[in-house]
This record gives structure tokens, sequence and C-alpha cells, in this order.
């Protein structure tokens, strides 16, 4: 009799046990899909530039792509361009996120302000910051300043329209609330509006980084003598493609890896979503 109802008092813990042991082998198996989708398409690309499929001319085989990569960081060139574009994609995305985040929280408090800033953001969002970057070269010169402010308002836009969705869809209670236990401006600034739009707010400084990496490309292309970007497009003037490649899949890496960093960092920032 002891023996059994010591089997039932064990069979939660065992069933939880068995549950986790699932979780678990479904997370791996979702882990080794994300890896195995990359490798399969090299390995693909590599078997057809091997046997001639693909021109080699065009695509080089990713062995040869490795080969360049690791050629041009002994050289140090690599590491010269990196270096320029990452200095300029940070400084230009907290430009670009620190006065989005402040407006947008101030635009979504208070009606009057988002009233007066609204036509202006409206008229200036759908203009391509590249269309601008004629008239930010006059104003700001060809070196490192040009291409921050370039991606500073690239990013600003949707880090600003996602952070006053995000406090005009804050529930109504929890203003209501604040506001009958006499709230102060800063606390009901740093305790209601900006965790409350925090999660909305995220998904527009997600979405900043991936401009911001686009940005960067395109703006190193027309007007710097340094960068990916730079890279990229005199590796394909001079037809040097395997170059131009490593330069491609660096922008792809960084890419991933900031929106890997953002993605863990919205994770502990806001834990119930």
């Amino acid at each position: 009799m002891n023996k059994k109802i010591t089997e039932v008092q064990e069979n939660p813990f065992e069933i939880e046990q068995q549950e986790w042991r699932k979780r678990q082998r479904k997370e791996r198996w979702k882990q080794m899909l994300t890896i195995a989708s990359p490798v399969f398409m090299l390995m693909l690309w590599e078997f057809l530039s091997q046997t001639g499929l693909l021109d080699i001319r065009f695509f080089p085989p990713p062995t040869a792509i490795v080969g360049t990569f690791i050629d041009m960081t002994t050289s140090g060139v690599l590491f010269e361009h990196v270096g320029i574009s990452l200095y300029r994609i940070f400084l230009g995305f907290l430009l670009g996120v620190v006065p989005g985040v402040v407006i947008g929280l101030l635009m979504g408090l208070y009606s009057p302000i988002r009233h007066f800033i609204s036509p202006i953001v409206m008229a200036l969002m759908p203009i391509p910051t590249l269309a601008l970057l004629p008239i930010i070269i006059i104003l700001f010169g060809i070196g490192d300043l040009s291409k921050v402010i370039t991606i500073a308002g690239s990013v600003f836009f949707p880090v600003v329209i996602n952070t006053v969705a995000g406090v005009t869809n804050i529930d109504s209670i929890y203003l209501d609330v604040a506001k009958n236990y006499g709230a102060g401006k800063v606390s009901f600034f740093t305790k209601i509006a900006l965790p409350g739009a925090l999660p909305v707010m995220l998904e527009g400084i997600q979405m900043g980084q991936a401009i911001a990496l686009l940005t960067i490309v395109a703006a190193e292309m027309m007007g710097a003598t340094s960068g990916i970007g730079f890279l990229i497009w005199t590796s394909y003037k001079a037809f040097l493609l395997q170059e131009m490649y490593v330069g491609l899949i660096l922008i792809s890496f960084f890419g991933y890896l900031f929106s890997l960093f953002l993605r863990g960092l919205q994770k502990k920032m806001v834990p119930w979503r």
C-alpha cells in the first residue's frame, strides 16, 4: 500500500520531467534547423560553383570567399573598413534612437505636442534619407558626420512612430490609477509611460537597427573613402567579386548579430511579453 502511494506521489514529478525533456528536445530541434538552413545554402552554393552550374566569375565558391576573408583579415584591410562602419552605425543609431524615444514619449503623453510635431514627422517620413544625402554632404561634409546624420535620420522615424503608438495604446486604467494616486510627472513618465510603451518601442528600435545597416552601406557607396559599403562598391567596380561578397556577408552577419542582441535585450526588459 505504501509503495502504491509513493508511486502516485512520484508520478506528477515524473510527468513534469518528461514535459521538460520534450521542451528541451523541441528547442534543440529548432536550434538545429536554424543552423541547418544557412549551412545547406552554403553547401549548395559550393556544389553548384564547383560543378560549373554557376559561373564562378560572378558566384565564386564560398571556400574561395573564405580564403579572401582570411587574406583581408591578416593584412588588416578588413579591420579598418569594419571598424569605421561599426563606429558610424553605433553613433548614428544612438543619435536616432534617443531623440526618437524622448520625442515619441512626449508626443504620446501630451496632445498639444503630438498635434504640433505630427505634421512635421508625417511630411518628412516618406522622404528617403538617402535622397537627402547630397544636402547632408553639403552641410556636414563627406566625413563621418554626414554618414552618422544620415543613419540617425533613417532610424529616428520608425522609433518615434512606434513609441507614440506604444504610449497611446497603454490601457487607460493605468493612467487613471497614476492620476488618482497623485503620481508626479517624473514618476508618471518613468513608471507608466516608458514601461507601457516599451514593447512597441523596442519593435521600432529593432526596425531601426535593420534600416541603419541598409543606410550605412548605401551612404558609404555614394560618398565615402572607407567602410564596408565603400569596400563593396570599389570591389564591384574593380570586378574583385570575392572581396565584394566578403563585404556583403559581413553586413548580413552584423545584421543577424544585432538582431539577436536586441531580441535578448527585449526578453530582459519586457519579460511579460
